[in-house]
């Protein structure tokens, strides 16, 4: 897919910037890129101190939740965590129950059944465990919306302390004016409230469940030292819900790291260990795309209660069999998604859904579980908005996600007369719908659409154009001060251009990494460079440049240039130690 390169500017003295905070150019530019401009603020990123945590009663109803808890504790009454089931929902179920069990708390958790019960709070449920003896509910990752069942619980006299970091629901009038509607539980908190003071309002779930068991410490006169063992689920919480990983957000993440990386838990120690990464680095990368798919793939395919089991297991051989289990679900769930993706695109690139600007595919065989991750990768293809439909148990149900210039919400609620239920945010929604009005849906989005030809061009913005001449292990070792990676942190791209290319192999045991050797300009120096998946395009681009010689080519790229974008990093094999890139894109200059 062609690709738009743009380089970031900027109109401030970086040279000075990098001077007076003892930072290299490559990554004071980086971090002006990321709206970090003054030395202030560097240095509270880049050292990412647990002491920079807001105190959590700032929060608004955290003193109001944490008398009712302590006040339960004393008289012993019987505490459920209501969770959720995506990795968010099962760390935070995790740091309450540990967090209230050290408080000698009479606690339990419930993880909602996906398929029977779908997200958040459920009525039957409610009733069942207040029948069970529960009298304090608590939620993690969910409730915000649950008002109706909030209104319930109360109904049948149990007390509702919720916690959750989702959109406030509201009720739009004729005029367009919104107003909020709030549960009517006993302590509400959540920072994006309107009237929540709390300085930072991007924190996770497991976030937020971190804050009030920090809370909860505090009034206990508990050392603040022992909820260290609960900050490894937060940042595993915070880094696999894609939150933008600054403030508290990046503190959190970035000391959870740390801590993994020498991780006492069982549970993780087993999971770790089954995927193979014993003795490995664990980097933001490895809980984005091994640990988290693995916790999500139990709430997708089998129960989420798995996920939260292996985590609070205190004995060896119970967490090697959950952990050996987890694996093998994800690998499940992969061989799935990836019949579904390539089945699917395949329909797509045959019909005249092709030409349309947003992608509504109803699909009955989709397990309703990964329509959200179909959809993420069929929007990766097209890179244009994408809503995968399937066969739900009362009607048609599915996720959306977006692109950037393209609010899928607000289109949605454009056309809220034809959906049954939807929620979401800008980049990613949720809705059911009845199979009548598919099709009429499909056209509204592709009617109402504004994206241009242009916009649906994948634009890469490059930080730093850098000569190969100015990477070396120093500035690869700072680079690295910048993680974690993701949203609102992401990973520095770099490029250069008119780079000659010495040699190209393919490598790897399915032959899908293309190994480049390229000449470090005006020097005798040489750096390889490796790019993943891209064989394909590699042989594309050298056929319509080169035609019919392009083998030629492949064999003896004398000649050749590139132009790549790139990230350097250490490789180390055999007890040595070298530098290579990992290049991202490429194009013949």
């Amino acid at each position: 897919m062609y690709e738009r390169w743009m380089l970031r500017r900027n109109a401030m003295n970086i040279k000075e910037l990098a001077k007076e905070s003892g930072i290299t150019e490559t990554t004071a530019s980086i971090l002006i890129n990321r709206g970090i401009t003054n030395k202030k603020d560097i240095i509270e990123f880049l050292s990412a101190s647990l002491d920079d945590l807001h105190n959590p009663f700032l929060m608004k109803d955290m003193d109001k939740g944490i008398e009712i808890i302590i006040e339960a504790i004393l008289h012993k009454k019987k505490i459920i965590i209501y969770g959720d089931y995506d990795a968010d929902g099962v760390t935070s179920t995790c740091i309450l129950y540990k967090g209230l069990k050290k408080c000698n708390a009479s606690v339990d958790y419930y993880i909602p059944d996906r398929e029977r019960e779908g997200y958040g709070m459920n009525s039957k449920r409610l009733k069942l465990l207040r029948d069970e003896g529960a009298e304090i509910i608590l939620t993690c990752d969910n409730g915000i919306s649950a008002v109706e069942q909030i209104a319930f619980a109360k109904d049948i006299g149990l007390t509702v302390i919720l916690t959750d970091h989702h959109e406030i629901p509201f009720i739009e009038d004729e005029a367009g004016n919104r107003n909020s509607v709030i549960p009517p539980a006993d302590a509400i908190i959540n920072p994006k409230q309107k009237e929540c003071k709390y300085p930072f309002k991007l924190l996770c779930g497991a976030g937020i469940a971190f804050k009030f068991v920090q809370a909860l410490y505090s009034r206990l006169d508990i050392p603040k030292e022992e909820i260290s063992e609960l900050l490894e689920f937060a940042g595993i919480g915070t880094i696999c819900d894609i939150v933008d990983l600054i403030g508290e957000n990046r503190i959190i993440a970035k000391n959870a790291l740390k801590q993994l990386n020498n991780t006492k838990n069982l549970g993780l120690v087993s999971l770790i260990d089954a995927l193979g990464m014993k003795d490995k680095k664990i980097s933001s990368g490895t809980v984005g795309f091994q640990i988290g798919p693995c916790i999500n793939a139990t709430g997708r395919l089998e129960t989420a209660s798995i996920s939260v089991e292996l985590l609070l297991c205190e004995d060896i051989v119970r967490a090697r069999e959950l952990a050996s289990q987890l694996v093998e679900l994800n690998r499940k769930r992969q061989r799935i998604t990836n019949d579904n993706v390539e089945e699917i695109i395949n329909e797509i690139e045959q019909s005249p859904m092709s030409k349309q600007k947003v992608l509504v595919v109803y699909k009955e065989n989709v397990h309703e579980s990964i329509a959200g991750i179909v959809a993420g990768k069929v929007r990766e293809r097209f890179n244009v908005p994408t809503i995968i439909l399937t066969k739900g148990k009362e009607m048609p149900k599915g996720s959306g996600r977006s692109i950037e210039g393209y609010n899928l919400f607000e289109e949605l609620n454009k056309c809220k007369k034809l959906i049954s239920q939807f929620g979401g945010h800008p980049m990613a929604a949720g809705l059911s719908i009845e199979e009548k009005n598919i099709n009429e849906l499909r056209e509204s989005l592709n009617k109402n659409c504004t994206l241009t030809d242009e916009d649906i061009i994948p634009k890469i913005r490059i930080d730093k154009k850098l000569s190969l001449h100015e990477i070396n292990y120093e500035l690869i070792d700072e680079l690295e001060t910048l993680e974690p990676f993701g949203k609102g942190n992401e990973s520095p791209i770099l490029a250069e251009k008119q780079l000659h290319v010495e040699k190209i192999s393919i490598i790897g045991k399915d032959s899908n990494v293309i190994k480049f050797l390229l000449r470090v300009p005006n020097s005798m120096r040489r750096i390889e460079a490796l790019c993943f998946g891209k064989v394909n395009e590699l042989i594309e681009m050298l056929s319509k440049n080169y035609g019919d010689r392009y083998p030629e080519v492949m064999d003896k790229p004398s000649g050749l240039k590139l132009d790549i974008i790139f990230t350097p990093f250490l490789n180390e094999y055999n007890g040595s130690t070298s530098i290579q890139l990992r290049i991202s894109s490429f194009r013949i200059s």
